[in-house]
């Protein structure tokens, strides 16, 4: 149980931390960019983020490498 307990405290401490990195670029227009794909029709919303998604991919492919480079 005190294996179980750990890597539920570790889960929720991620969660939180990911709820704040969504919370911190909505407020810097991250998932409003330009070429992202908003279509409204009646009640029904779909929001492709196609450019949030290619900038996220950038910044978390240099991080990662630089990250990895520093590791070595």
């Amino acid at each position: 149980m005190d294996t179980a307990g750990r890597v539920l405290i570790v889960a929720g401490v991620a969660i939180a931390i990911a709820g704040m990195v969504v919370l911190v670029a909505g407020r810097l227009g991250l998932g409003r960019l330009p070429g992202d794909i908003s279509i409204e029709h009646g009640n029904v919303r779909l929001f492709f983020p196609v450019v949030t998604s290619i900038v996220l991919s950038l910044v978390l492919t240099v991080v990662l490498n630089i990250a990895v480079r520093l590791w070595r």
